[in-house]
């Protein structure tokens, strides 16, 4: 049976070139490596450290992951690219030239039999309240195009800057902090009320890979982890969803908060 692949948090672009390519081509062995029993495959977010798409330029590097991207897409495996807090300024551009599914906001989806709610998790759940007005700025069409006017010599410098700093100002620890303070884990059990035959809660954005049962005690709240530290994704074949890592020998169930 075909299995459905789930990553984010790949963050391309930082905090070097050098480590980001060796990370790059990381992602590429794995992407080879399922790339046979692939039906579709979910980027959950912050593939990119930074992403601008002006009308006529895009940012350089990537171009191994974006032509593995492209051979896939061409073979018949779906890509869903989710827009994350550092890559939320997506357009067209990936859509157009890769063909692939480009998604601003969370996506409820049947997968295999299976209810799915998927989104990169930036401003979910309670608190966070600054960063909630700050991306209400980012995607303000307004700003978007006054942006467009900085040359992109400067605006992407200036962009790469902010995007480093938003990144180290980033308190959260990498261990589980418990259900009073994990955001997306609260945020889960209060779209279960409402929405109880989701199966699944899948999400980036807080890099510590977590598989924790619901209040139903049927769902599921999966967080994917990164591409800094854990190297994780998630795999599911229609009957199991296994939180994996790839070429990482000190993961294994026992990293996992369950």
């Amino acid at each position: 049976m075909k299995k459905i692949y789930f990553a984010s948090d790949f963050h391309l672009g930082s905090p070097s070139k050098a480590e980001s390519e060796d990370r790059e081509r990381r992602i590429l062995r794995w992407l080879k490596s399922i790339e046979e029993d692939a039906q579709a495959i979910f980027l959950v977010g912050d593939v990119f450290d930074f992403w601008f798409e002006y009308k006529t330029v895009v940012p350089k590097g990537f171009v191994r992951l974006l032509g593995k991207i492209a051979e896939l897409q061409d073979k018949g495996i779906d890509i869903h690219i989710f827009v994350g807090n550092h890559d939320l300024w997506m357009f067209d551009y990936l859509s157009t030239e890769l063909g692939v599914t480009i998604h601003h906001n969370p996506l409820e989806i049947e997968l295999i039999g299976k209810h799915f709610f998927i989104g990169h998790g930036d401003g979910l759940g309670p608190k966070d309240y600054g960063y909630k007005r700050l991306r209400k700025i980012f995607t303000n069409r307004f700003c978007q195009w006054i942006f467009r006017w900085i040359h992109p010599d400067i605006g992407i410098k200036i962009a790469n800057f902010s995007s480093s700093k938003s990144r180290d100002a980033q308190t959260e620890p990498d261990y589980y902090l418990g259900p009073e303070k994990e955001w997306l884990l609260q945020y889960s059990n209060y779209k279960l009320k409402k929405q109880p035959h989701i199966d699944y809660f899948i999400f980036g954005h807080r890099h510590l890979p977590l598989d924790i049962l619901l209040d139903n005690k049927h769902s599921r709240y999966i967080n994917l982890g990164d591409w800094f530290k854990f190297y994780t994704f998630v795999e599911f074949d229609g009957t199991e969803l296994k939180l994996k890592a790839f070429e990482n020998a000190d993961f294994d169930d026992n990293s996992i908060k369950h």
